[in-house]
């Protein structure tokens, strides 16, 4: 789709009502949901984070970034995932936090983002964090400037691929809470995105899918 003809879907984006919890099972493995439900009354004090879903021109077709994890010790080591983080004593909410994080990771400042609008947190048992995600637009072409301490490349996914169901496949593998079993996710330029990144990705597809 091209950029120009996206922009006139964002106030319908804006203000569509979404059904996050089918949206998030599309996503989730087979027990993760079941294990969510019965830790939600357990949660305690989980910490934040916050993430932005921009979308952006690229030879005037719409692109949605998202960044490559380095490897590290932890959960989260090589996967792909939106750019954010931890909120700073300094930032005001988690919408800053968001821009504050996608700035330090892949160069682009906040006055070239427009926040559309939020979309429904995710928990992540693994790490207890509460993750919120936010839409962005940039209205210009983007130069990305990877931190090379946190990001190992930078994806740039084409909305027209994002919305072709062949990118919806699935894996067999360990997670942190179950061993050999079945993961949902998506299939984006060789790297299989699954966990919350791909429930959040599923949130925003049934969405604009909606109001397309």
């Amino acid at each position: 789709m091209k950029f120009d003809d996206f922009l006139k879907y964002t106030p319908k984006i804006a203000k569509e009502v979404t059904f996050a919890t089918i949206a998030h099972e599309k996503m989730a493995p087979s027990n993760r949901m079941e294990l969510l439900r019965e830790m939600n009354s357990k949660v305690m004090n989980p910490k934040k984070a916050a993430v932005l879903m921009l979308f952006y021109p690229k030879q005037l077709d719409t692109h949605l970034v998202l960044i490559h994890r380095t490897s590290y010790n932890g959960v989260h080591s090589s996967q792909i995932a939106f750019p954010g983080g931890k909120p700073e004593i300094e930032d005001e909410d988690l919408m800053v936090t968001a821009l504050r994080e996608t700035h330090e990771e892949i160069g682009i400042h906040p006055s070239k983002v427009e926040i559309i609008r939020s979309f429904t947190e995710v928990y992540i048992p693994p790490s207890n964090f509460m993750v919120y995600p936010f839409m962005g637009i940039s209205y210009h072409e983007l130069e990305f400037q990877k931190q090379d301490e946190e990001v190992a490349g930078i994806v740039e996914l084409s909305l027209k691929e994002f919305l072709d169901e062949k990118t919806i496949t699935s894996k067999t593998m360990d997670t942190s809470y179950a061993g050999a079993i079945e993961v949902p996710g998506f299939m984006v330029d060789n790297h299989f995105v699954w966990g919350a990144t791909a429930m959040m990705l599923s949130e925003l597809k049934e969405t604009l899918k909606s109001v397309f």
